[in-house]
């Protein structure tokens, strides 16, 4: 068998109220291809989170998996970097 590449991307934890489960917002940058202006398009995934470590705020690295419900399809591989809280 060939080994699959598996797709990891990393973003910004919006959500982790659910058991979990966390959502990820992931940012990228394009360009307009007519007017030639840089647009910031977002996209959100829920991901799965097993010692539910993870908080709002955190920048994490996710990866594809396979199908864990009908919405999560990707596994919590680190957390990056986390969230500072200032009392």
């Amino acid at each position: 068998m060939t080994d699959q590449i598996t797709r990891t991307e990393t973003g910004l934890v919006i959500s982790s109220v659910r058991d979990k489960t966390i959502t990820v917002i992931i940012e990228r940058t394009i360009k307009h291809p007519l007017y030639k202006k840089i647009l910031r398009r977002s996209t959100k995934i829920q991901a799965h989170d097993q010692e539910n470590q993870c908080e709002d705020g955190d920048l994490v690295t996710i990866k594809e998996c396979r199908p864990i419900s009908k919405t999560k399809s990707w596994d919590l591989v680190s957390v990056d970097k986390k969230n500072q809280k200032i009392n």
